[in-house]
């Protein structure tokens, strides 16, 4: 195989023996008597020449068994030749140094690509045929040649390559016609699947500074499973139809066509794209030309050439969708492309009408223009994430992007709005300039998971999402993870491609976001942008790595006279894990009491025996304010870079409390000697409105999780939130419930439960009468672009407080909403509470409600409705009905394939379903991780979503069993899950008692 590769042009690029030879034996005129003696010359030199012969074709057969065998051998997991680099940055120069003697490196046995060959252009023609989910592709490869090399090594996976050649290009890409050019004569290509590679071997040496072109073709399927070039499928009019669309990232372009598939290897590309003409397709760019065959009536699509980019987004589809188009004042085109009827049924608009004002926020902001002449938005059934954020072609699953204005609530309308900004910033941030490697995945994730929150406040800044809601969607909700032990520094490094999508994880998003945020903080707006804005224009159309980022930061800032390295402060934020606990406490010195603090910092982490490594320390930028009944100070910045430090601040007395952290902007929790505790929980019950909204919010979440890591005593954050009755904020009211949610996990399965449940009740009780329902008069349903954003949140936040914890009037006003409408068939529950109503009726009420729910999760097509209708399924008290979901999820098509991790997850939140989803995650395991192991967030959302709320020490046993036994492949996710339910069980012998004991009898504020 691939040895018939043998051109006239290749054969005589060979030693030149046969020539020589034929020079040597022209005939002569010889004498007589010389011709026995010559005669006799002659038979002994053929002689001699056969024997010699002999020995050089036996020596060359064994050489080639033996190139043959290192070809072949599948490499076990453990073995490897001599590895390259395995800092990512060197992509850009020290992986392409001098290898040696390549064929015994083997280069393809390492993890990484050899960095000998650097890729220019691809053209890749893909026919497509959909009547048998195949597809056949040629890719014709524009080659750089760096350093010597007799290898092409390159990535391909699931691929039936079939034919194979190289050649030496000359000036403008045409063959060479000079000596060693043209056709370059191929020994043999293999694949090897162990690193998902294909190699090609030549006979020669490609010279540095040379262009060659190599050409292949190859055969695959368009798979099921949600990777590299897959299927999905929708109904029209009970019509089943299908398409047929990419998903390249982080590490699958290789399961569409062979490619040099790590982001360092930018290219343009020319992509043909040959399909069924009832089909269309679409790709990064345009089509630049379109025709129909003679022969077969098919059309043949040809892309205009794209800017150089990395492969993972690349992208296409072929499908029967129709669209709606808008265009920006700069004239790039933006269309929405969906299923027919969600087009029609206006479903797509509200999408395209944000994108439009998102693409002029970002070129204003970063004052660099989109990059294409079009940006299209697919909205497909099935995806395995929420979004892709390929370049001018960001594909979506149908429930972020399409939005149905009669029965989506707020909170469906925000998290969509906060998708598309994510994905459309991503168009700098990601796809013009992206990370070198993946260690730095948090470059484009961070960016555009901050970003979410800054562009939403643009299209809507009422909502006010930066300042507030990211205090506890992003910076609380990280920190729970990054608290673990088992966390990993922001930048870490992989090598192999069974370990890139552990980086793709909350803590590259999340934490990513908080540290960018403290960031921008501390530089101030204007000086940040500046920063950005040098950053994308020194690094468009190429990659970057973290050092960049601080570079352009720090330049920034020294151009305004201030001399703070970046790189130094940052680099202690991304290269460790975790974060400090910074504590501060009035110094208790004689000689100057009421002028100086003293600060400390030490690692938080939940787990009190894992605080044995004291070597972490962080740069903090810690602001700090002191305040009393009636004002609070200027707040001050203060740097602490040493373990303990004493600083000087303003004056202060017996009543003067000390807050630090100001608006909750840095990414570290505060404590303080319990004196200074008892002050501020006095301050809140007294005047709550003298302390900031944001750090309200801040002093809730740090309580209960010092609390919760045996920092505090736990009766401390039970007596702060005791001033909630008095807070007419959302933000302060969502930290709460989400910190309150954690303990509920913990207890619902205790006898004294209830003493709990009334004390979260208590809290909640004036406030929820007084807020109410929402009214669902004649045109409020989904018009929450008028409506107060905040107040809606805060009624929907108390009502789902009330009806959770047993409220008896809530649970009577969702049961009247769910008979109305089973008797009137008219829906008139208000949608930004029907999750709330539709979960409380399923649970309080029949099974007739179950299956009048389940029949309405079947007939309705909005996907926000549908998303809200199964998960209330998973609320019944029935284990019979939760069982039967649980089967009907995995082994029908009644469930979308995306949905099923949610609805186990959903079970298991359920208290009468929690040892159902733990069983049935277990006896299913084998299946679910064939099936979302690929998937970068869902095997570990499904594992964590389950585990969660294990928290008995037989379930500890159970869940250690299940590792041992079965938890090959999960990654991270395990360990991070028996980490958190031995906190759990933890929490449990050393806190529950005096948790309990508090609520019994709560001391006085006195």
């Amino acid at each position: 195989m691939g040895l018939n590769d043998s051109s006239p042009g290749a054969m005589r690029n060979g030693r030149g023996l046969s020539d020589q030879w034929a020079d040597s034996v022209v005939v002569r005129p010889r004498t007589t008597e010389r011709h026995i003696t010559v005669h006799k010359r002659l038979v002994l030199g053929f002689a001699l020449s056969i024997v010699t012969l002999i020995i050089v074709t036996a020596v060359a057969v064994v050489l080639s068994i033996r190139f043959e065998d290192c070809g072949d051998r599948r490499g076990a997991p453990g073995e490897a030749g001599p590895r390259g680099s395995g800092r990512s940055n060197g992509s850009r120069g020290d992986r392409t140094g001098d290898r040696g003697d390549e064929e015994s490196v083997q280069p393809w046995r390492n993890p990484r690509l050899p960095g000998s060959l650097r890729p220019r252009h691809y053209d890749l023609r893909i026919s497509v045929y959909m009547d048998n989910f195949t597809f056949s592709g040629e890719v014709s490869v524009e080659l750089e040649c760096l350093n010597a090399t007799r290898f092409i090594v390159l990535h391909a996976d699931r691929l039936e390559v079939d034919r194979v050649s190289v050649t030496a290009e000359g000036a403008g890409g045409r063959p060479a016609n000079r000596p060693g050019g043209g056709v370059m004569r191929i020994h043999r290509h293999f694949p090897f699947p162990a690193n998902q590679m294909y190699v090609v071997a030549l006979h020669r040496e490609m010279k540095p500074m040379r262009v060659y072109r190599l050409n292949m073709s190859f055969d695959a399927a368009i798979e099921d499973e949600l990777l590299g070039f897959f299927r999905s499928a929708y109904s029209l009019h009970r019509e089943r139809r299908f398409l047929a669309v990419t998903q390249f990232s982080p590490i699958h372009a290789r399961k569409a066509f062979p490619c040099f598939d790590e982001p360092i290897y930018k290219a343009t590309f020319s992509l043909t794209l040959r399909h069924d003409p009832q089909y269309i397709s679409l790709s990064n760019m345009p089509v630049e030309a379109s025709s129909l065959s003679d022969e077969d009536g098919w059309v043949t699509n040809r892309f205009a050439r794209t800017p150089r980019m990395s492969t993972y987004y690349l992208a296409w589809a072929v499908c029967n969708f129709t669209y709606r188009e808008t265009q920006t004042d700069s004239g790039v085109t933006i269309r929405l492309y969906a299923r027919p009827d969600a087009i029609s049924s206006g479903a797509g608009d509200y999408a395209l009408h944000i994108t439009k004002r998102l693409l002029g926020f970002y070129e204003d902001y970063f004052k660099v223009q989109y990059s294409l002449p079009k940006l299209d938005l697919l909205a497909v059934p099935k995806h395995p994430y929420a979004a892709m954020e390929n370049w001018g072609l960001s594909v979506f699953v149908e429930q972020k992007i399409l939005l149905d204005a009669e029965v989506s609530s707020s909170s469906y309308q925000m998290e969509l709005t906060m998708v598309v900004v994510h994905e459309i910033c991503h168009q700098w941030f990601g796809d013009l300039v992206t990370p070198v490697w993946w260690e730095d995945v948090w470059l484009k994730e961070g960016f555009a998971h901050f970003f979410e929150y800054v562009g939403t406040d643009f299209l809507f800044p009422k909502w006010n999402m930066e300042k507030q809601r990211f205090l506890t969607d992003v910076l609380h909700e990280v920190m729970l993870l990054d608290g673990l032990s088992s966390s990993h520094p922001i930048s870490q490094e992989v090598e192999r491609a069974t370990d890139i999508d552990r980086v793709f994880d909350w803590i590259a998003y999340k934490k990513g976001a908080a540290l960018i945020r403290m960031l921008a903080n501390v530089m101030g707006q204007p000086l940040f942008q500046k920063g950005l804005n040098d950053y994308l224009l020194s690094h468009m159309y190429s990659n970057a790595a973290r050092d960049d980022l601080w570079s352009k930061l720090s330049q920034a800032m020294h151009s305004e006279g201030r001399d703070i390295n970046i790189g130094e402060m940052m680099d202690r934020w991304t290269l460790q894990m975790g974060y400090p606990v910074v504590t501060i406490s009035k110094n208790q010195s004689e000689q100057r009491p009421t002028h100086y603090i003293t600060i400390n910092q030490k690692h938080f982490l939940y787990g009190e025996e894992a605080r044995k490594n004291l070597s972490l320390q962080w740069q903090i930028p810690l602001t700090v304010a002191v305040g009393n009944q009636s004002s609070v100070c200027v707040e001050q910045l203060i740097w602490i870079n040493n373990r303990t430090e004493t600083h000087r601040i303003g004056q202060m007395d017996d009543d003067t409390w000390l807050l630090g952290n100001i608006n909750q902007t840095g990414y570290f929790r505060v404590n303080y000697d319990l004196q200074n505790w008892k002050l501020l929980i006095q301050q809140l019950h007294s005047n709550p409105q003298i302390i900031s909204v944001g750090n309200r919010a801040g002093l809730i979440d740090d309580s209960f999780n010092l609390a919760r890591a045996g920092y505090l005593p736990q009766g401390v954050p039970l007596q702060l939130i005791g001033y909630l009755p008095e807070e007419t904020s959302f933000l302060p009211w969502h930290s709460a419930s989400r910190a309150l949610y954690q303990l509920d996990k913990l207890l619902d399965r205790t006898d004294e439960y209830r003493l709990f449940s009334d004390y979260v009740l208590k809290q909640v009780a004036s406030r929820y009468h007084q807020m109410g329902w929402p009214s669902n008069g004649p045109g409020t349903e989904g018009n929450i672009l008028q409506a107060s954003y905040q107040t809606e949140e805060l009624q929907r936040e108390l009502i789902m407080l009330a009806c959770s914890f047993g409220n008896k009037q809530c649970h009577r006003q969702a049961v009247a909403y769910i008979s109305d409408w089973i008797s009137s068939n008219k829906n008139r529950i208000p949608p930004n509470i029907r999750d709330i109503v539709y979960c409380t009726g399923v649970s309080l009420m029949d099974e007739d409600v179950w299956e009048f729910i389940w029949m309405k999760f079947h007939s309705t097509n909005a996907v926000s409705e549908k998303k809200i209708l199964l998960e209330a399924l998973t609320c019944s008290d029935n284990t019979f009905l939760l069982n039967r979901l649980l089967n009907l999820s995995l082994s029908s098509d009644l469930v979308p394939e995306q949905d099923v991790i949610d609805v186990i997850i959903h079970v298991g939140r359920n208290p009468q379903g929690r040892n159902l989803a733990w069983k049935y995650f277990r006896e299913k395991w084998d299946i679910l991780n064939a099936r979302y192991g690929e998937a970068l967030f869902m095997n570990s959302k499904l594992i964590g979503g389950v585990t969660e709320f294990l928290n008995t020490e037989k379930e500890l046993y159970e869940l250690k069993e299940f590792i041992q036994s079965s938890g090959v492949g999960a990654g991270p996710a395990l360990p991070r899950a028996l980490e958190i339910v031995e906190g759990n069980v933890r929490w449990h012998r050393l806190h529950r008692r005096q948790f309990y004991q508090w609520l019994r009898k709560p001391p006085s504020l006195g």
